[in-house]
């Protein structure tokens, strides 16, 4: 077996592998770049040509494991794009968004290059339009947790709940060779936290020859959870008290529902004032729908709160805003409130518009719950500078900066050594991905140390060999 490590090399976005094993030739994850430094990946040819690509298979459908399908398609292949049912549900809403904003960003650089008299640095052109995006969902095939399916005459393919995000899987392959035990990998996709709400705990194995390990947080673990309804609501209520509104850059997918779970509880709880609470995304709303139709993907707890009438999706305070006037009505709202609004970076959609409205305002709190990537806006904000550029214009910042990492959907450090843990000698090789160089080192160091575990942190466009 041979992997081609196409993306999320010595960096966090942009997951993209390429496999050869027994015959077969496929791509684990197709996603964006979103780190500033190297955005130029995105509008360069695919490394391997797509037409000769046998199948792809998604481990989740956030941007940076799936954003460049559309490309992909556009540039040759034309197989089966094989993902769970839920994540097959999700990605008609993420590609048709992810297509959108490229069409309207490429429109407006275009005419604010035009009128500043400059050529910007990547094509003013879309990545990929809408109509790309549709090419590629209609190779879409939903696959079942613990199905196994062929990927070739003698490499075979099962999906396990990753516990990130509904519908996120892992991936277990099995490549027969001839007489003796099968040769096995397992791609851990981005792999969530133990003990949250909504969806199941991450899948856990025994055995493998090799591990493609995400590692985003892999030096440090996230605060206690026991603490981050705590937390929120005491941001929510000094908040409040000063005047100023709440706003939280949100990935559509999960940390919106997540939000919506633990709000919905401190206030049926009365931990926090009554407050209007704002989903202004589309797509957030488009997605807790699919959450609604998955229920055997949600957890115990989650499903027990559906069955006693106290959904989290909905509770007083809460509006859905679908369209522009209405969300452009929210900066009229008198009185304090909570705003959440994509994207969880801060790299485009309506969050930008609310930033701009909120961030010179020392009343008010910027919230961010999920990672922010190096170089993306959301990290600009989190260092806390004087200004920062939003469409082009200088904005100073006033308001609070808070950041919770608890709601992260990632594993922490603990979680990762802990998943590891569950592998009996030999020990497979682990290849350390989708991660900070620095968080890698640090990780990977533990795990030669103290756990005895062969590690490599592979570099972009590297090939590896994967043996018994």
């Amino acid at each position: 077996m041979i992997i081609k490590f196409l993306g999320a090399a010595g960096q966090v976005t942009g997951s993209c592998y390429y496999v050869e094993a027994g015959g077969a030739r496929f791509l684990v994850d197709c996603g964006m770049v979103q780190e500033r430094a190297y955005l130029e990946r995105n509008w360069n040819p695919f490394p391997v040509p797509p037409g000769s690509l046998d199948t792809v298979i998604l481990t989740h459908v956030h941007v940076d494991h799936s954003g460049l399908l559309p490309k992909l398609v556009r540039e040759g292949f034309r197989k089966s794009i094989l993902t769970t049912p839920p994540s097959a549900d999700l990605l008609p809403i993420v590609l048709r968004d992810a297509a959108r904003i490229q069409e309207e960003e490429a429109e407006t650089k275009k005419k604010r290059h035009e009128k500043e008299g400059r050529q910007g640095p990547y094509p003013e052109v879309p990545l990929y339009t809408e109509v790309q995006a549709e090419a590629a969902l209609g190779l879409v095939k939903p696959v079942r947790y613990g199905e196994s399916f062929a990927l070739g005459d003698r490499v075979t393919a099962r999906l396990h709940d990753a516990g990130h995000i509904l519908g996120s899987a892992m991936i277990e392959l099995s490549v027969e060779r001839g007489g003796g035990r099968p040769l096995t990998a397992i791609f851990s996709g981005d792999m969530g936290q133990r003990d949250r709400p909504l969806i199941h705990d991450p899948s856990v194995f025994d055995s493998a020859d090799a591990a493609v390990m995400e590692a985003t947080y892999g030096d440090r673990d996230h605060e206690d959870p026991a603490n981050l309804e705590t937390m929120l609501s005491r941001i929510i209520q000094d908040t409040v008290l000063a005047g100023g509104n709440i706003v939280v850059p949100v990935f559509a997918i999960e940390r919106a529902q997540e939000m919506m779970f633990y709000l919905s509880r401190l206030l049926r709880g009365n931990r926090i004032p009554r407050l209007p609470v704002f989903l202004d995304s589309p797509m957030a709303t488009d997605v807790t729908g699919v959450f609604l139709r998955h229920f055997e993907s949600l957890d115990a707890e989650t499903l027990g709160l559906f069955r006693s009438g106290r959904s989290p999706f909905s509770f007083p305070g809460l509006r859905y805003v679908r369209t522009q006037e209405d969300s452009k009505s929210i900066n009229a709202v008198p009185e304090p409130c909570l705003i959440m609004a994509g994207s969880g970076m801060c790299t485009a959609g309506r969050i930008k518009h609310h930033l701009v409205h909120n961030i010179s305002r020392p009343e008010s709190t910027i919230l961010f719950v999920g990672y922010q990537s190096a170089g993306t806006l959301g990290s600009q904000i989190l260092a806390k500078p004087e200004t920062v550029r939003i469409f082009g214009e200088s904005h100073a910042v006033r308001a609070r900066i808070e950041q919770i990492h608890s709601f992260s959907a990632h594993a922490g450090r603990t979680g990762l050594l802990r998943w590891l843990g569950h592998f009996n000698p030999p020990l497979p090789v682990v290849f350390l991905t989708h991660g900070e160089p620095a968080t890698l080192q640090a990780l990977a160091g533990t795990l030669r140390e103290e756990r005895g575990f062969r590690v490599h942190i592979p570099a972009y466009g590297e090939d590896a060999a994967v043996e018994p």
